[in-house]
């Protein structure tokens, strides 16, 4: 059975996309004008993270000191984690908001944190606190109308995590998938920064994708098993290096759920398969 859709979102401006939403099974759906699905929100539980690939975009948090105390054991290596500070992350830029999935988990879970959000399409915007619950909270979340590329090569502010999801109505990220724009999210980056990325492993340009990250960053980047959809998460890391096990990987997983309800054990699970951790340790 096919989704229905409940309504296109017409403000009387003239959009650069078309803006459609869509509900099946209880859950609503933001599309560009196509059945290509750009956020999801289960209406039962709209701060959760209904797709996999957004789940597994928050495996950054994964780094965060204290994770192996949850699993009531001390961590089997001596790991050097992304932070020694329980708050990290403290300055967030989201670069694409989409049905603000990531906004939301993060500003529910991570009250200390300010998140900054750049979003070309004001009418997405309008759509996200109109069907996806975007809270109106200015002191902590800031809204910036614009282009990610601009902002992020024009901004001198630096953050502790990087998110980057942004593809139009024909799935492509244009110049958010350049080497310019990386090297420029590394100088925005705090020195325990993490830049995390969407890619589609269906993009023929995909595999230049994780090339040009890795340029970027000058190698200390991971590119994680593709999700069912076909999204892969490539992570890079600036400053401070990244070492864990997948022992202590596991016991802050542990501890993410508890604090957060975020289950990405199936995620370890899948990256220490894919066996391009070696020494079962994951470094960056």
């Amino acid at each position: 059975m096919g989704a229905l859709v409940v309504e296109s979102v017409d403000q009387q401006l003239e959009l650069a996309i078309p803006i459609d939403i869509s509900e099946e099974a209880g859950v609503r759906y933001l599309h560009f004008g196509s059945t290509w699905i750009q956020g999801a929100m289960r209406i039962a539980r709209p701060w959760n993270l209904e797709l996999e690939y957004t789940r597994e975009m928050m495996a950054a948090l994964l780094l965060r000191e204290g994770g192996g105390k949850a699993a009531g054991h001390p961590p089997a290596y001596s790991s050097r984690v992304l932070r020694d500070d329980t708050h990290w992350p403290r300055k967030v830029l989201l670069i694409g908001l989409g049905a603000a999935s990531l906004t939301k988990f993060l500003y529910r879970n991570y009250p200390l944190a300010h998140l900054t959000v750049v979003e070309i399409e004001p009418a997405v915007v309008s759509a996200a606190r109109q069907f996806f619950k975007l809270p109106e909270d200015p002191k902590r979340v800031n809204i910036v109308i614009g282009d990610g590329v601009e902002y992020v090569l024009n901004n001198d502010r630096k953050f502790d995590l990087i998110l980057v999801d942004g593809y139009d109505e024909n799935a492509s990220s244009g110049a958010l998938d350049t080497l310019p724009f990386y090297q420029s999210c590394r100088a925005r980056l705090s020195n325990t920064g993490v830049l995390a990325v969407n890619l589609l492993t269906s993009n023929r340009r995909f595999e230049a994708s994780i090339t040009r990250i890795a340029q970027a960053f000058d190698d200390r980047a991971l590119m994680f098993p593709s999700c069912e959809s076909g999204n892969a998460i490539a992570f890079a890391a600036e400053g401070d290096p990244v070492e864990i096990s997948f022992f202590d990987l596991r016991g802050k997983a542990m501890e993410l759920n508890n604090e957060t309800g975020l289950n990405l054990m199936s995620t370890i699970t899948r990256l220490e398969r894919a066996q391009t951790c070696l020494g079962g340790m994951l470094k960056l």
